[in-house]
């Protein structure tokens, strides 16, 4: 049951395939709290998923756009404005993609044409999103913007490769852009660096299920799922963080401030005692 946290306002929700997808929940969630957007994602992504299904269930639109093409975001900006009838309040930006993952290269090894498509796609897509919306004055005053991350952008993770340079990137973009977006026009910018969570993209990443069990131990909390993240992106496009922006908010239930856990160094005791050897 909503609470009514988004009656009125409008958003364009990038990056939602199918329901395994964050950008999917936010949608849910979106919907439930009495706001309005537009969908959008590349026309692969359409063939592939099932946005259209989302559309019809949340009462909304498709405007399919490639985030890497100026000519593309800023077609999507006016129709989603001409759609509304006026300016939007909030963006998702929850979009990556990495060659260099899906194929198991190394990070020493990794193809460099791949490597600047990984940042071009999650990472510079966000500076075009908030380029091409600040151009056409897209967005209301003290609207907001929120982009999905991870830790690998400040900690090495075995397996993450040029996605951890990329979220390293998105992060700094939210943080310059922030600054000023935030003195011109009061809009906010934050990005969520969110638990390892199992969606389509998240499922390519090497040892994904090993990884989340180890973050699910180290966690007080445990791992924060994809709905509980879509909770916590609701409240950063409603009104009442209106003073939070330039942040890298961890949503990860409190892996980002441990070391080792009980339940950690139990597992890692227990394999030791099974393999004598494995210290040599």
């Amino acid at each position: 049951m909503g609470h009514n946290l988004l009656q009125g306002k409008k958003g364009i929700i990038f990056g939602a395939l199918n329901n395994m997808s964050i950008a999917w929940k936010v949608a849910e969630k979106v919907h439930e709290e009495g706001g309005q957007f537009v969908l959008t994602n590349t026309p692969l992504a359409e063939r592939m998923g099932e946005i259209d299904e989302l559309a019809a269930k949340t009462g909304s639109i498709v405007v399919l756009a490639d985030a890497t093409s100026v000519d593309d975001l800023n077609n999507l900006l006016k129709t989603s404005m001409d759609h509304f009838g006026g300016k939007i309040d909030f963006i998702l930006h929850s979009i990556g993609m990495s060659m260099n993952v899906r194929k198991k290269l190394t990070y020493d090894n990794i193809n460099y044409d791949y490597l600047q498509k990984t940042i071009d796609v999650s990472a510079i897509s966000l500076h075009k999103v908030l380029q091409c919306a600040r151009k056409q004055d897209a967005i209301n005053d003290w609207g907001s913007v929120v982009a999905l991350s991870y830790i690998a952008a400040q900690r090495t993770l075995f397996g993450y490769n040029d996605m951890a340079d990329a979220k390293a990137m998105l992060e700094s973009i939210a943080r310059s852009f922030g600054y000023i977006y935030g003195r011109d026009k009061k809009i906010r910018i934050n990005t969520v660096s969110q638990s390892p969570t199992i969606t389509t993209a998240g499922a390519g990443v090497k040892g994904m299920e090993n990884l989340i069990d180890f973050t699910e131990r180290m966690s007080p909390l445990g791992n924060a799922s994809a709905d509980e993240c879509a909770d916590y992106v609701i409240t950063l496009f409603s009104d009442l963080t209106r003073k939070v922006t330039m942040q890298n908010l961890y949503h990860d239930g409190g892996f980002s401030s441990m070391g080792m856990s009980y339940k950690a160094m139990y597992v890692y005791n227990k394999s030791l005692e099974e393999c004598p050897d494995c210290d040599d």
